[in-house]
């Protein structure tokens, strides 16, 4: 899989709304999956199923 860019939209338990900043496209995924200190407006880099914050 190609590296895309996020950003979180929306935290509902323990499930994320990601936004691919690119397409607009949403992605639900577990915040377990995430890295601490995720949180909404959060902008995420994944890569080599790593997701990474972005500063």
């Amino acid at each position: 899989m190609e590296p895309k860019d996020y950003i979180v939209t929306d935290i509902s338990g323990e499930y994320a709304t990601l936004t691919d900043i690119a397409t607009d496209d949403t992605l639900f995924i577990a915040m377990a999956l995430l890295p601490l200190g995720t949180d909404i407006g959060t902008k995420l880099h994944y890569e080599m199923l790593e997701y990474t914050i972005e500063g």
